[in-house]
């Protein structure tokens, strides 16, 4: 009540309430930067809430950072969803510092938060000397070529994520290389979302390459992601050799009949496969495939394939 009084802020009778139990959910609720920091400060000697959710709550860079202060001091809090309040670089940064600091976080959420490749400049670094967070989302902003060169360095060097999601985000070109050599290099990484960004063939064949080295990962998605033929059948090679990954998405990419066959192919090819899932949604096949698979399925039961429909389906019956 005195920071409010202070900040010049309606009291949230809400928080009141609820400030005792173990989670807290103030989603929607217009707090902006001002009502951000008027709840930090409580939260500071907070020992009882343990999942904090203020998603949507328009909080911005200033906001982010009164939230980022709060959390270098408790150390109860696990679980954070910020997504949805335009924190921007000043916020990134700000996160970026209470990362190097806070040692109990395990799941952050920094999803729609315009976050640029500056953004990854500071998150890059924080990645590296964070080792307790396991869960990080930061899909739907605007990390470039330059973040993927960023995160990719500090993706090869951490040692406490297991899952990750970029998705809805413009990696690509060199940014998509980096970023899937980083991926190779990982050996804690469990599931990856790298949907809806621009990886095309040359990231194809980075994340064909990594998929070699990665020991690891058990969940893949590169839908949405402009690859062809070429980069899928390469992203195939990977799929080869590697005995952990379980459920691969490639929906939506102009891969084709020849490449979802190269891959439906290389997991035939591979007695250690631990494949589950592939995924070619909207990709039409023809019967080649449609026979493969049925080869396929022999050997691996429990494997299950999602294709967009098979050439020629709908042709009349001839009478």
């Amino acid at each position: 009540m005195e920071a409010c009084e202070a900040l010049q802020v309606v009291p949230a009778s809400y928080f009141l309430r609820h400030m005792q139990n173990s989670q807290l959910s103030m989603m929607h609720r217009g707090l902006g930067p001002q009502g951000t920091k008027a709840l930090a400060v409580p939260l500071v000697t907070n020992t009882s809430i343990l999942r904090l959710n203020l998603q949507d709550n328009w909080m911005e860079g200033m906001g982010g950072a009164a939230i980022a202060e709060m959390l270098k001091e408790n150390c109860y809090i696990t679980e954070v969803d910020l997504s949805d309040n335009n924190l921007g670089d000043y916020g990134a940064r700000a996160i970026a510092g209470m990362l190097k600091e806070n040692s109990t976080l395990a799941s952050l959420n920094l999803s729609g938060n315009n976050f640029t490749d500056r953004s990854a400049e500071h998150l890059g670094p924080a990645l590296i000397t964070n080792s307790k967070l396991q869960h990080l989302d930061l899909s739907h902003n605007a990390l470039g070529e330059r973040a993927g060169q960023n995160l990719g360095d500090s993706l090869s060097e951490n040692t406490g994520l297991r899952s990750l999601s970029l998705a809805w985000n413009c990696i690509r070109g060199r940014g998509a290389v980096m970023l899937a050599n980083g991926l190779g290099g990982n050996i804690f990484l469990r599931t990856v979302d790298l949907s809806f960004n621009g990886f095309g063939k040359e990231g194809a064949i980075a994340l064909g390459q990594a998929l070699k080295e990665n020991t690891v990962l058990e969940e893949l998605n590169v839908s949405n992601n402009r690859i062809p033929p070429e980069g899928a059948i390469h992203l195939a090679m990977g799929i080869k050799v590697n005995k952990t990954i379980k459920s691969l998405n490639m929906g939506r990419n102009p891969i084709q009949n020849a490449g979802c066959y190269g891959i439906l192919k290389s997991v035939q090819e591979n007695p250690d496969s631990a494949m589950e899932a592939l995924v070619f949604t909207d990709i039409t096949v023809n019967q080649d495939f449609e026979d493969l698979y049925t080869a396929v399925k022999e050997m691996f039961p429990a494997l299950t394939v999602h294709r967009g429909g098979r050439v020629g389906a709908f042709k009349k019956a001839k009478a």
